[in-house]
């Protein structure tokens, strides 16, 4: 038996899931601690609920995916409308060395996960998914390529895959961040603070200076952000014309490139049309862009977008990939600790800052740009400021990452399929 819920319905169902996400995410010392998003944090309670009627009762439930999709586009977008590229010339050379370190690690991460799952008979899309989509990419992105790989590839259950890989990333993120930077750090001899230089430093992380701090919209999702009637409407009409140009370019896809060698999703059309608005209006017509209202947009696109995807989870069909994508998952955990300390704390200089550099890169190389964030305030705060690191970390993990991640999956992808 199959209980269906149109759109309607699926929006109230996923609008009380970050609801009771909310509330556990209050109370729960674990989920703050690792930076559980709270649709994650609902979503899953809702994933096991459903879970369970289905055991006992054989009923099933589907949410209609209208919405689920269109939020999925404005999320993508939203990244696309905050790429401001000005922003390059801030981190200048270091910048271009991390977003290199990190775009070939996603390289490192899609052979070892493909590789695993040749190794274990599965099919190597699900290393791709056990790789990039989910420990780079994050809930977001795993939402975006499960029913791709459904719908085109007859990949069953790859979206609650996806969902729980990207949960154990999260967590994996932000056990191994601290360790490995305090490991390299105390090899380099350097003492924590004491108790006089502590209240000193944050003094300087109070400063509203922009220079002493990372400025970055994607970081703080749960800030008040005051936006207007008319900011909300010249948003919506961005939003509206890059969904527009995706539509186009995915049907001239379809048509034009897929049959020969390119085939992207329809979101990676909407971020890409995101960048180009957004780096034209404000350097040809010196547009100001409203970013608060953006992130609103894309954040609130976000968790209804993660929260309909939960609901859509049938955790039934994972039981048999357990064992072998639990293995997967945890061979990528030491790749990525073994990367960060022998590669993205080498090339970015052997110095304190190339190692809280590390940390954060572990908080997003498995996880989320928040859990690298956590890592590198977990470090600074007893060893000292990185004002390198707060720059640099933000703006690949909250921008630069998610592009180069779309171009290799969908390399890998055509290669693959």
């Amino acid at each position: 038996m199959e209980w269906i819920f149109n759109s309607y319905y699926t929006l109230i169902a996923a609008t009380v899931v970050l609801l009771v996400g909310r509330l556990m995410v209050a109370k729960i010392k674990f989920l703050q601690d690792f930076n559980i998003p709270e649709p994650v944090a609902g979503g899953l309670v809702a994933a096991v609920l459903l879970y369970a009627l289905h055991a006992a009762y054989g009923v099933s439930f589907k949410f209609e995916k209208p919405l689920q999709d269109a939020f999925m586009l404005i999320f993508f977008t939203s990244i696309g409308l905050s790429a401001d590229f000005s922003r390059l010339k801030a981190g200048g050379l270091p910048l271009v060395t991390f977003t290199a370190v990190v775009g070939f690690f996603i390289l490192v991460q899609n052979a070892v996960g493909v590789g695993l799952a040749g190794l274990f008979g599965l099919d190597p899309l699900i290393g791709l998914i056990t790789g990039s989509i989910t420990l780079t990419g994050g809930h977001g992105t795993a939402g975006a390529w499960g029913p791709d790989f459904e719908k085109n590839f007859g990949l069953t259950g790859a979206t609650a895959l996806g969902m729980a890989s990207a949960t154990f990333g999260l967590v994996a993120g932000g056990l191994i961040g601290g360790p490995v930077a305090r490991r390299l750090i105390n090899k380099m001899g350097r003492k924590p603070l004491d108790e006089a230089a502590m209240k000193a430093q944050a003094a300087v992380y109070d400063d509203d200076n922009p220079a002493e701090r990372a400025d970055n919209v994607f970081e703080h999702p749960e800030q008040t952000r005051l936006i207007t009637a008319n900011s909300a409407v010249e948003t919506l009409a961005m939003f509206a014309a890059c969904l527009a140009f995706a539509e186009i370019m995915d049907n001239i896809d379809s048509v034009y490139l897929k049959p020969y060698f390119l085939d992207l999703p329809k979101f990676v059309w909407a971020l890409f049309g995101g960048v180009m608005l957004r780096n034209i209006l404000t350097s040809v017509f010196k547009f100001n862009m409203f970013d608060r209202a953006i992130d609103v947009f894309g954040n609130a696109s976000l968790s209804l977008f993660l929260a309909m995807a939960l609901l859509n989870l049938k955790l039934w069909e994972l039981t048999g990939l357990a064992g072998p994508v639990t293995v997967i998952l945890l061979v990528q955990t030491v790749v990525m600790m073994l990367y960060a300390t022998f590669v993205t704390y080498v090339l970015m200089g052997r110095d304190y800052d190339a190692a809280v550099l590390a940390a954060g890169h572990c908080g997003f190389g498995l996880g989320a740009t928040p859990t690298a964030v956590a890592n590198m305030q977990s470090i600074t705060e007893r060893f000292g400021p990185s004002h390198k690191a707060f720059l640099i970390v933000p703006m690949v993990g909250a921008f630069f990452v998610d592009f180069i991640n779309v171009f290799i999956l969908t390399g890998f992808v055509n290669f693959l399929k």
